[in-house]
């Protein structure tokens, strides 16, 4: 339906827009929606259904008994976890790590991306993109040796760096000591994820109008004022998105990095809710224990990505929701 309206002796067409139902939507779109119906279904029986199970942090679990015929506790393993000395040293543990690796495994990214894409020999520039990223396809265990071994006192590389260019006189037993380890496991992390995490911000650049860069060359703009000005705000909806995404995970980070590259000397470092929940929970057959811990996890990060999302959306209109 088109209303004209005649203002100033000019005529100009209005067209109110009626909006689209979901029914409507999905009568254009069905084939979309058919072809998510399988992923849906899949998320549906791996990551909603067994949520179920979070009904065994409120029982004393018994294998060999049905899932209703335990006893019922309460919040007595909840109790337990939050009067836990060593729940708060593991959850310290996981918050520095997981800071640590948003404010570097996050940003380099987008640094390195930007770079790369700054760099004119295509040749050159696909060579470094491709060894960026080949690490991200390296096992934790390959790598968590390669870096004990560069970080030995028995010949390792970096001990031999330092002592041959005078910065130390003897070996440092960077693997021993616990306030070395969260810098260990963040460097270890940017070197196997970042060229892996900076595809998607140079797929997010490649689709920047290039006739925006013309026109700042023609009126002067040297390159740092294109990417200041062109390349960061276009790519910053991207940059939103997956920072959301990223504080969701803030206390769900995996063991995989702390478990390979710890030893019994850095525990009171090394240790994660993850971990802690392995190592008090299933390994000792508290299985509700262990279920309370994965319930904190989970709600937690839902708590701080519901967060997020609201925050972003209110004062940089970007969500993910």
């Amino acid at each position: 339906m088109k209303a004209v309206t005649e203002t100033s002796g000019s005529t100009e067409p209005t067209v109110n827009k009626k909006k689209k139902g979901f029914w409507t939507t999905f009568k254009e779109q069905k084939i979309l929606y058919g072809m998510s119906l399988p992923f849906i279904i899949v998320v549906f029986i791996f990551s909603y259904l067994p949520v179920w199970g979070w009904i065994m942090a409120f029982q004393n679990y018994r294998p060999g008994r049905g899932i209703f015929e335990q006893k019922w506790v309460g919040f007595d393993h909840f109790v337990t976890l939050f009067t836990d000395d060593k729940f708060y040293l593991v959850l310290r543990n996981t918050l520095a790590m997981s800071f640590m690796g948003l404010i570097v495994g996050f940003t380099i990214p987008i640094l390195f991306a930007v770079l790369l894409n700054e760099i004119r020999g295509s040749v050159f520039k696909r060579t470094v993109q491709t060894i960026s990223y080949l690490p991200h396809f390296v096992s934790w265990v390959v790598v968590a040796g390669i870096v004990t071994k560069m970080l030995s006192v028995d010949g390792g590389a970096v001990n031999q760096l330092l002592m041959a260019l005078g910065f130390i006189d003897q070996p440092i037993q960077f693997m021993a000591q616990g306030s070395w380890f969260w810098y260990i496991v963040t460097a270890s992390d940017l070197w196997k994820e970042m060229g892996w995490n900076a595809i998607i911000y140079l797929a997010a650049i490649a689709g920047i109008d290039q006739e925006q860069f013309e026109a700042a060359k023609v009126d002067g703009a040297s390159r740092i004022r294109q990417i200041w000005h062109i390349t960061l705000p276009s790519i910053a909806p991207t940059i939103a998105i997956l920072l959301i995404m990223s504080i969701g995970h803030l206390v769900s980070i995996g063991f995989e990095k702390q478990f390979l590259l710890g030893n019994p000397l850095v525990v009171d470092y090394s240790e994660v809710l993850d971990l802690y929940a392995l190592n008090y929970g299933l390994s000792m057959g508290r299985f509700s224990f262990g279920t309370a811990i994965g319930m904190f996890n989970s709600i937690v990060s839902i708590i701080l990505l519901l967060t997020a999302n609201g925050l972003f959306k209110k004062f940089m209109k970007q969500s993910i929701m």
